[in-house]
């Protein structure tokens, strides 16, 4: 690996206030001339039914376009994003292409209504069905909603789609018992337990993964589905789990393949050939789309013909005559509204199609080489381990490792180290999943995206704060230094009485009520 000592970095400073403070009364970005007579169609109060009419006009700042221009140029440059390197683990984060996002702001994509008629969106259903037809290849199943909100949606529609086989089968007072691991994505366990069933959670053994007596022990006749990752949140995959797809079918159970960590096995693995019954992709991530704070996020969810006629409605089909949207023979019903964030599908069809199956697969070699050069580098930090160390062989596109030595000796944690990193040009990396299996975490993960420089890097940042933990240790407990802000006090995010969404909670939780009131 090569010797890179990190580079110089001071984030810009700005004390800017928010934009609900800013401007003065009479401003404006942009004014519009007086309607023709000819274009008057009345007052514009009569045009909304009594019940929907604004008793006062809305609270808005009054601002300039050169105003407002600056004030959110000054805002993005106080924030550190994917314009930094980012090595965000377990979400495969990776570069959303701007034409993608040209096309997302498109008329035909930005202005259309879900209510629309289905022959006024023949285009956008075309391309879901395209992009159904990719997702298939890649996995062997034979239908795909996209209906759900994200990967933990997805994982909710096989419970809700579980559900309804059961009931269908005649078995739902029977088979109340989901079985995963403890190193699954927590969304597995706390999706089943909504949807009303007991989980089942093996431990980790040797080889990093449960072994088959223990999924052997806990399947039988109650056993409803098993809900995995393979590979698991520390790269870890597990050889064994076509017999595990076997076992628990022989059970009588679903098999459900959260392929949130795809990434590194896309082109290699598909799902229904290890006979796994449905599987789910995060369309966000790791084809390419945008992912931001909480959303816009789609979750594809895949299935055989037999568990088909329980997914949710509407499903798109193709007739001779053109698209078509219908409702399943026993739908489960809708796991979000509307058909889902469809303008996200569109992305991962371009995506997918400017990648091409060659590209695809040369993505996941890729990650797969880019985490494991990675690691050489990290693990010769000291401080730095790894999880399960006795395990030989690559990983796969992530690996956790573990700051826990470097707390033992120094008293300095990951969470001081994330923040310390920052004042070096890099975003933190994210640590782990709760429950935390090894002390103070870290899973970065290198994906397609970042070159071998960013890598050299990021992990030069790392060695750089690990020294400084033991040389000086007060200097990394009171970082970030070179940020916009100081370290975040965050009691207040969990005070009621303080934290505000709005405009209007603030200046009633932070000013009184007469401020509210001369506001308004």
């Amino acid at each position: 690996m090569s010797d890179v000592t990190p580079r110089e970095y001071h984030q810009a400073r700005w004390n800017e206030p928010v934009v609900m403070e800013l401007g003065a009364p009479g401003r404006r970005g942009i004014t519009f001339a007086a309607p023709d007579s000819a274009a008057a169609v009345g007052p514009a109060a009569d045009l909304l039914p009594p019940a929907m009419r604004r008793k006062s006009a809305p609270v808005l700042p009054e601002m300039t376009e050169h105003d407002t221009l600056r004030h959110y140029v000054r805002l993005s440059q106080q924030v550190l994003g994917m314009v930094g390197i980012s090595l965000f683990g377990t979400c495969t984060m990776k570069y959303n292409p701007r034409v993608n996002e040209a096309l997302g702001l498109r008329p035909q994509m930005a202005e259309i209504h879900p209510l629309q008629d289905p022959s006024t969106l023949q285009g956008l259903l075309e391309i879901v069905w395209n992009f159904e037809q990719i997702l298939k290849a890649l996995s062997g199943m034979d239908r795909f909603t996209f209906q759900a909100a994200g990967g933990a949606d997805a994982a909710y529609t096989h419970v809700c789609v579980t559900r309804g086989w059961l009931e269908a089968t005649g078995q739902l007072g029977q088979r109340d018992e989901i079985v995963t691991s403890i190193q699954a994505h927590p969304c597995n366990p706390a999706t089943a337990a909504a949807g009303g069933f007991k989980v089942i959670t093996l431990p980790l053994e040797e080889g990093g993964y449960p072994s088959v007596e223990a999924l052997k022990a806990a399947i039988g006749p109650r056993t409803a589905a098993l809900m995995i990752n393979n590979p698991d949140d520390m790269g870890i995959y597990n050889p064994h789990m076509k017999e595990w797809v076997r076992l628990v079918k022989e059970a009588g159970g679903l098999a459900f393949y959260d392929h949130a960590n795809f990434n590194g096995v896309m082109g290699k693995i598909r799902a229904r050939d290890l006979g796994f019954d449905a599987c789910m992709f995060m369309l966000h991530k790791t084809f390419g789309g945008p992912k931001g704070g909480g959303g816009p996020a789609t979750g594809a969810y895949g299935c055989t013909e037999e568990l088909a006629r329980f997914l949710p409605k509407p499903m798109v089909n193709r007739t001779a005559s053109g698209f078509t949207l219908d409702v399943p023979e026993n739908s489960v019903g809708k796991v979000r509204e509307f058909m889902g964030n469809l303008h996200i599908v569109m992305r991962a069809y371009a995506w997918a199609r400017g990648m091409g199956a060659e590209g695809i697969n040369e993505a996941s070699d890729i990650s797969v080489l880019a985490n494991n050069y990675m690691e050489k580098g990290l693990l010769a930090i000291r401080g730095v381990t790894k999880s399960h160390p006795d395990i030989g062989g690559p990983r796969m596109e992530m690996t956790r490792y573990s700051l826990g030595t470097l707390k033992e000796e120094t008293g300095i944690g990951v969470g001081e180290v994330a923040n310390r990193m920052t004042d070096y040009g890099v975003d933190a990396p994210w640590l782990a999943h709760e429950p935390w299996l090894f002390p103070e975490p870290f899973t970065p993960e290198a994906g397609e995206l970042w070159s071998k420089e960013d890598i050299d890097t990021w992990v030069a940042v790392v060695r750089k704060v690990c020294e400084e933990a033991y040389a000086n240790p007060d200097l990394v407990k009171s970082a970030p230094h070179n940020a916009a802000i100081a370290k975040v006090q965050g009691e207040g995010c969990e005070d009621p009485a303080r934290w505000a969404t709005t405009w209007r909670a603030y200046l009633r939780k932070h000013r009184g009520g007469a401020a509210q009131q001369a506001a308004e």
